[in-house]
């Protein structure tokens, strides 16, 4: 019934997440509310863990993409679970050194660190960073010898793969801004250049081609394309490369029409076609790395919401307008993405109308969701926004002063906030009036 094994219906007719009472939740922490099922967290950590064991031998390392959702609680858990971290700023990098990350799992993403971002890195002496040009190569040089060290780092390349989502999360063909291609040469002329660096030493390349991916097929051809690259800085400049990142990007359940891949089997096919070309081109099969992000976190969390004002204009649309919205969630305003909702206090009510849920900023396109069927719609009814849990959080502003909602996780009937509400205060922290005004 629901896009989330997380759900359920109780008996008083409530959802429930985590066996929570999403009713009893918002009683006790308000609305807007983030929630995340911590079992369900640490069961998709395991399955991406155990299946890389399995598949390959133990030769290689899951990361969490922690841009998805970076708290230090999630942090703490995926690291107990064995996982490693993908950051993509200081601010990531510094969450999960407070959350006690081992350094030595952290590989460090981004299309333009800054040197400040770098120098503290490289003074944490992280595991990896994954170059993204020539620019941020040389500073890294730089940094390094002022350091005195040398840095592991990989490539991030575009191996020119479409993989069949929306355009702005597309990440592997030629035209992104990410990485440095292989069709015009630029990816072997790059690690032919850091080659002959003192501080920097080349041991892996890295390629994602994107989000929410359903096919299997791109992800066997990336791994294809990356390896033969591989082979040929081998064969051409005496390069062997020690590490294949693969990237993550695969696709979840956020409506009843979605029908992802079980992620094990991502990795098994994708295994199949490694082992294979490294077969046949003679390479020493690499310590395989991937990131998964959305597929942890994002199928683990529920947001909800107090419905203030139901408007129907006779005719034309009937919209729900929630405390919340794009604040909370930009993903519609973004990429009309869609979603499951449910009435929380009503769980299982027939579905026998058309409304689109509205958000309450001052911005006309402050929608959760458009012209989905729902039950009867009232004020003061709970509405629960499904597979919230990843790029919800992390992605949410302070627009029109709004502050954030809170974080809580929910497990085995047990709910502990994770990240506190913001209150106006909050708001107002970092303003500074003048003295002269």
């Amino acid at each position: 019934m629901f896009v989330s094994k997380a759900l359920s219906i109780n008996g008083k007719n409530h959802l429930e997440i985590g066996g929570c009472d999403c009713v009893e939740l918002v009683n006790n922490f308000g609305t807007p509310l983030y929630v995340l099922d911590e079992n369900l967290i640490r069961e998709n950590c395991r399955l991406y863990k155990n299946a890389m064991d399995k598949y390959y031998d133990g030769n290689g390392i899951v990361l969490y993409a922690s841009k998805a959702l970076s708290t230090m609680a999630i942090c703490k858990i995926v690291d107990q679970e064995g996982l490693g971290l993908d950051v993509v700023s200081g601010g990531e990098l510094y969450t999960a050194l407070k959350a006690g990350v081992p350094m030595d799992k952290i590989y460090f993403h981004g299309n333009n660190k800054t040197y400040e971002e770098l120098e503290f890195a490289i003074s944490k002496d992280i595991r990896r960073i994954v170059v993204d040009n020539r620019e941020e190569l040389g500073r890294i040089n730089e940094i390094a010898g002022k350091q005195g060290k040398v840095v592991n780092i990989s490539f991030r390349i575009k191996p020119g793969i479409d993989a069949h989502t929306h355009d702005f999360v597309q990440t592997g063909q030629i035209d992104s801004k990410f990485g440095v291609a292989l069709e015009n040469g630029e990816a072997y002329e790059i690690i032919s250049e850091a080659s002959k660096m003192s501080n920097v030493k080349v041991v892996g390349v890295h390629c994602h081609i994107g989000s929410q991916i359903f096919d299997l097929e791109p992800f066997k051809l990336a791994a294809k394309v990356m390896l033969e690259f591989i082979a040929k800085v081998k064969n051409e400049i005496n390069i062997e490369i020690e590490e294949l990142n693969l990237g993550g990007g695969f696709g979840i359940k956020y409506t009843m029409d979605d029908d992802p891949i079980e992620y094990d089997h991502y990795i098994e096919s994708v295994s199949n076609v490694v082992k294979s070309i490294c077969k046949e081109k003679g390479l020493k099969l690499p310590f395989i790395v991937m990131e998964p992000g959305r597929s942890i976190v994002a199928p683990a969390g529920i947001t909800l919401y107090k419905v203030g004002a139901v408007k129907n204009i006779k005719n034309v649309r009937t919209y729900v307008s929630v405390d919340g919205g794009m604040t909370d969630n930009p993903r519609y305003a973004l990429y009309q993405s869609k979603y499951e909702a449910v009435i929380a206090n009503r769980a299982d009510a027939p579905r026998v109308q058309t409304v689109t849920i509205a958000g309450k900023c001052c911005e006309s396109g402050d929608l959760l969701a458009k012209d989905i069927k729902m039950p009867e719609i009232q004020a003061g009814d709970i509405l629960a926004m499904l597979a919230t849990g990843a790029y919800n959080y992390s992605m949410s502003s302070n627009y029109n002063r709004i502050p954030r909602p809170p974080v809580v996780l929910v497990k085995d009937g047990k709910a502990r906030v994770i990240v506190k509400r913001e209150d106006y205060d909050d708001i107002i922290r970092n303003d500074v009036i003048p003295e002269d005004l």
